[in-house]
């Protein structure tokens, strides 16, 4: 009989590690549901899907740092810096205020590339201060998400010091277009969202880099021993996360319809916790994509449901570190039984 309850007691500390922070996310959404019924719509989906876009892409560039066991405090500051730089690039040449008005129309391919490399560049950096001069993730991504916003607040105060809008109209319809099907809208940030899915799933299970950054994550010695070049995949981790932030600023810039060097400010804490409630453990070595896209839709409902209930913005910021904290020490009990 004490065995029989010993293995129940077992059962429901298992449950409770494993399902516990699932329990709290549905209690939460039960709880704005029956608070707004009419939260449940066609239209509220689309919004949430929509929002979840941008998260999307930020949050794959994020796990992959986090399954090498680093992480990224700069990405919300390298998307402030995406998006000024883009807004300035995009703006339409009969805007009065043009920040440039000696440019001419610039094809959004181009500004891509151009917000991209800047990306690819700040990542380089952050790959080089971690995987070459061993600073931790924590610490070279904290000082790097300092300087980044400097870098951009300086570039805001030159060109004006004011909210950068009045976008081309391609840009806009690049950033806000949509096309139906069977009469349902789909915005293009959707697409957008999924092909940069697809690209990541096919990297991290198709591809001998993937497979590198696993093992590198799983056990880096190990992974070294092996004939891993450590040092070169965490660097290209990190290029690849900058790509993935530019990207993902200008997105933003272009779906808000303005841009300041405060955009973007704390998204890299809404993509962690996405990345950590979706599996992909700190522990390293540990994730999946569709993990990833559950977790980020999962935030999103919640971050949208809250603010569709009328809650108030700074018990939003509590309610979402409380379970940042909670996904993260629900990880780390996961991890220490294994070990």
């Amino acid at each position: 009989m004490e065995l029989a309850l010993e293995k129940k007691k077992i059962n429901i500390k298992s449950w409770l590690r494993d399902g516990g922070l699932y329990l709290v996310l549905f209690i939460l959404l039960a709880v704005i549901i029956i608070k707004e019924p009419t939260f449940l719509s066609a239209r509220n989906f689309r919004n949430i899907l929509t929002q979840s876009s941008v998260r999307t892409i930020l949050a794959l560039g994020v796990a992959g740092l986090i399954v090498t066991q680093g992480t990224d405090l700069s990405a919300g500051r390298q998307v402030g810096l995406s998006a000024v730089i883009g807004a300035t690039l995009l703006q339409a040449v009969t805007n009065v205020n043009k920040v440039f008005p000696n440019i001419g129309e610039i094809p959004i391919p181009v500004v891509i590339l151009i917000v991209t490399a800047i990306g690819a560049v700040v990542g380089l950096i952050n790959g080089v201060v971690v995987a070459h001069l061993s600073v931790t993730p924590f610490i070279a991504t904290l000082g790097s998400s300092i300087v980044v916003y400097g870098a951009t607040s300086l570039y805001f105060d030159y060109v004006g010091a004011s909210p950068i809008a009045g976008y081309d109209p391609r840009f806009t319809q690049f950033a806000q277009g949509f096309f139906k099907i069977a009469g349902i809208r789909v915005n293009y940030l959707i697409i957008y969202a999924a092909i940069a899915t697809i690209f990541i799933w096919i990297l991290w299970n198709k591809t001998i880099f993937g497979k590198n950054l696993f093992a590198v994550g799983g056990n880096p010695e190990a992974a070294k021993v092996s004939g891993v070049n450590v040092k070169k995949t965490i660097l290209l981790v990190y290029i690849l996360s900058g790509v993935f932030y530019a990207f993902g600023g200008l997105l933003e810039a272009g779906r808000v319809g303005s841009a300041t060097n405060n955009l973007g400010n704390m998204y890299e804490l809404d993509a962690i916790a996405a990345c950590v409630v979706g599996g992909v453990s700190f522990s390293g070595g540990v994730g999946t994509v569709p993990g990833i896209v559950t977790g980020v839709l999962i935030f999103t409902v919640i971050n949208y449901g809250l603010t569709y209930i009328g809650v108030n913005p700074y018990w939003q910021f509590i309610i979402k570190g409380a379970i940042i904290v909670l996904a993260v020490a629900l990880d780390t009990l996961k991890y220490v039984k294994k070990k």
